[in-house]
């Protein structure tokens, strides 16, 4: 039986924003609102949505760099919650985050060695001559050559330089990873490149890995489950071949309908949505996405669905049950 790398449990992170006027009430922005999931040691589990839909509000606090408005996170075990910051350093050598922009996450003045051997340096894992010794082999594992140590960023293109922050990530062995959107900023051919090479590293290394996208064609890739969110909640969670053979929820449709089709022959299914994204400040009452789907009915302004198993392993947040939806074609 395989081990819970991480348990989310019904967590928000709501930010209370600073008042517009004298005497007006200070307003609170729901970035995350009642999540919960859970992922399996060696799993990927993807976490896709529009720009704006929390993924990366849930993978910095899964991290516990935000705190925790309520709810719980038990990282192997343990509840890390309220854990102070002396308290979560140990543990932050098993979690890492691969960043966005691997150019903005480097410092241009800094060595790529001082860059990867930055967390030996805070956790005072190494001797400097060891410290050489894992950088290398840090560099080498990610595919990149030891004598890049004596470089700096901005001799590299943007897959050597997320490379980098990806070798960083890795020096100190962690069991599990946070990639937030780590090939958004690369172009096509080098975004695969980037993608196959967490997988190999995943084998390898036995990785347990959050993958934050906004492009479900790189999700499927990559991930074992797929977590669907938005305006802060979670729409519909499902295995991969599940869910994109059968997706369950109005809005995962709709992102599969937005996806360009590469085969000028082949027609996608068109699913409009109608009117913006509504602002987290003011969210709509009952389901969070009935401003916008097609199949709302009444009583979706009136209730809010529950997260809840509609097969084994499928879950959705949706009250009607009816639905026929389609994945991509």
């Amino acid at each position: 039986m395989s081990e819970r790398i991480l348990e989310v449990r019904d967590i928000r992170r709501w930010y209370t924003l600073p008042r517009r006027s004298f005497g007006g009430r200070p307003e609170t922005l729901k970035a995350v609102d009642g999540v919960s999931f859970a992922i399996e040691s060696g799993e990927v589990l993807g976490l896709v949505g529009e720009s704006g839909s929390g993924k990366t509000t849930i993978g910095r606090t899964v991290l516990r760099l935000n705190p925790v408005t309520s709810g719980k996170i038990v990282f192997r075990g343990r509840d890390i919650t309220t854990l102070t910051r002396a308290g979560m350093r140990p543990i932050r050598r098993d979690m890492q985050l691969i960043f966005q922009d691997p150019f903005a996450s480097l410092n241009p003045r800094m060595t790529v060695g001082r860059i990867v051997a930055a967390p030996l340096a805070i956790h005072g894992a190494s001797s400097p001559a060891e410290s050489r010794e894992q950088v290398a082999a840090a560099l080498t594992m990610v595919g990149l050559l030891p004598r890049h140590a004596a470089r700096y960023p901005h001799e590299f293109s943007g897959g050597q330089r997320q490379r980098i922050g990806i070798a960083r990530a890795l020096i100190l062995h962690p069991a599990f990873l946070v990639a937030d959107e780590p090939v958004s900023a690369l172009d096509v051919s080098i975004q695969a490149q980037i993608v196959n090479l967490l997988l190999d590293l995943k084998d390898r290394l036995g990785l347990t890995i959050l993958f934050i996208a906004h492009d479900l064609a790189v999700v499927g890739q990559i991930s074992d489950r797929i977590a669907v969110m938005y305006l802060g909640k979670l729409m519909e969670l499902a295995p991969t071949e599940t869910l994109f053979a059968n997706p369950r929820h109005p809005y995962t449709e709709a992102l599969f309908a937005a996806a360009p089709v590469p085969d000028p022959a082949r027609r996608s299914r068109r699913v409009l949505l109608s009117g913006d994204i509504p602002s987290p400040l003011t969210p709509p009452s009952g389901c969070v996405f009935r401003t916008r789907c097609p199949y709302a009915i009444g009583a979706c302004a009136e209730q809010e669905p529950a997260f809840r198993e509609v097969e084994p392993g499928h879950f959705k947040a949706c009250l009607r049950e009816e639905l026929t939806l389609q994945g991509p074609s």
